[in-house]
């Protein structure tokens, strides 16, 4: 791989250097971080919505402490502490009350009320405003981290021995410290917490993927594992986690035509049995939140919902249709015209990036298909990897399209990489085989500026309790 494109990069100020990257993205971080902060707090007023005031006043709330007042009085909780977040922390001080909360992601709930009885313990009773606090802070760690992890995912499927790629993996890095989804990485959502378990998925998979190629199949088959639990987590916090598991399905469909065309081996049924078993944990991070469900409000209860008669009973689903009216084309409305508009350009890259990735790995896949095609653009390795990541986030952005509120896809994109390396590669020119064309440097320019610009200003509209979420 050329590293052609690597001296006007290196040109540019230090901050930008991938020659320290992680020196170099903790200072970008930070920077952004301390941005994004002070945009929020220098918000005016409560916006149209005093929902977070009722959290910690004590006129409003009789079991507040004079503690939590102190905390409510800081900067972070009063204007960190918009929309959903609301229902986070409440369902982490009081647990699930109420039937439609349950829309909102187990795992990082959980995450919370652990925290919040840790602390209870160490150091006395606290509140939803100490909660806040705390939440806030998990949420910058866990970006931080997740920024870490993308980097270490890039240098997996990329390489790092020339300029050009070690430019491609800090890039990729930096470009998800800034992405839209913006104030919901820094408040007490658990967008930062999926990013960086997904991610990290990502990385240990890939990691086995390495290794199982190496021939180490012992450790490709522990980290493949790992992997799974890693996406079991991130789905407990998010549900599309579970298109993750997509990555096992395409594995063990692999497996077992080695298995069928090849001579039958203790190696290979042990390691498709490796991949069956991890992609039953990444399932449990959907069934396991479930059976808590349908256990207090299916058998413990007195009077049973009617999600329960369910062939496959699903609160969530339930709860998501009937109280947020989520479902296939139901958002599909004249007024929700706006969002669509504003969800077009993330919905577009998601979309793009995946047909993309299809397109570099087609060749290795049938390379007698396409004649004409420079094969040199990419290794066989990175083909592969692209290829199944290209599914699980192609399929987010249908379901985007068609069936959530299509809005947060500005936000839970967050934790996908494909979308990230598609726009580098605009900059970059064919991973460094070709000098990039001036109308994809362009490109590349105007989404990095449209994506801070969307971050500011939703930060605005964010602290000021203002639409859109």
């Amino acid at each position: 791989m050329s590293s052609s494109v690597s001296s006007p990069a290196t040109s540019r100020p230090s901050l930008l250097n991938p020659r320290q990257p992680i020196k170099a993205l903790t200072v970008a971080f930070c920077l952004w971080k301390a941005l994004v902060y002070l945009v929020i707090i220098s918000c005016p007023g409560l916006g149209y919505d005093t929902s977070t005031s009722h959290l910690y006043h004590s006129h409003s709330r009789p079991d507040v402490t004079s503690e939590d007042i102190t905390y409510a009085h800081l900067p972070i909780p009063l204007k960190f502490v918009r929309w959903d977040s609301i229902y986070f922390l409440h369902i982490a001080e009081n647990g699930y009350l109420f039937e439609q909360e349950w829309a909102f992601g187990y795992g990082y709930t959980r995450v919370l009320a652990y925290i919040a009885t840790a602390l209870h313990r160490l150091i006395g009773p606290s509140g939803a405003a100490r909660t806040a606090v705390v939440a806030t802070a998990l949420s910058h760690v866990a970006h931080y981290l997740a920024v870490l992890a993308l980097y270490r995912l890039s240098v997996n499927v990329f390489g790092r021995d020339t300029a050009t790629q070690r430019l491609i993996c800090f890039l990729s890095a930096f470009l998800h410290i800034i992405c839209p989804a913006g104030a919901f990485l820094s408040a007490p959502y658990g967008e930062s917490l999926f990013s960086l378990l997904n991610i990290t998925g990502f990385y240990v998979y890939s990691s086995s993927f390495l290794d199982n190629k190496a021939g180490k199949r012992l450790s490709g088959d522990v980290k493949l594992f790992v992997a799974a639990i890693l996406f079991s987590a991130a789905t407990a916090v998010r549900s599309n986690g579970i298109l993750s598991g997509i990555l096992y399905a395409y594995d063990a469909l692999l497996q077992l035509r080695r298995v069928w065309c090849q001579r039958l081996s203790i190696d290979a049924c042990a390691h498709l049995s490796v991949i069956i078993i991890s992609g039953c944990v990444i399932a449990l991070g959907l069934v396991v939140p479930q059976t808590v469900a349908y256990t207090t409000y299916c058998v413990d209860a007195d009077v049973s919902r009617p999600w329960c008669q369910w062939l496959v009973p699903s609160i969530y689903r339930w709860v998501q249709g009937h109280y947020w009216n989520v479902g296939f084309l139901r958002y599909w409305t004249v007024s929700n015209i706006p969002l669509f508009l504003l969800a077009m350009p993330m919905l577009a890259i998601l979309s793009r990036s995946s047909l993309w990735a299809l397109d570099v790995a087609v060749p290795f896949i049938f390379p007698r298909a396409l004649s004409g095609v420079d094969q040199a653009s990419s290794s066989a390795t990175t083909a592969s990897l692209l290829l199944r990541l290209a599914v699980p986030q192609g399929l987010l952005a249908v379901m985007a399209l068609t069936s959530y509120h299509v809005q947060i896809i500005n936000r839970i994109s967050s934790g996908y990489p494909l979308w990230y390396w598609y726009l580098v590669y605009l900059v970059s020119g064919n991973w460094g085989q070709t000098r990039p064309s001036l109308q994809a440097s362009r490109t590349f320019t105007v989404a990095v500026r449209g994506m801070v610009a969307y971050a500011l200003i939703q930060a605005i509209l964010f602290g000021s309790f203002l639409p859109p979420a």
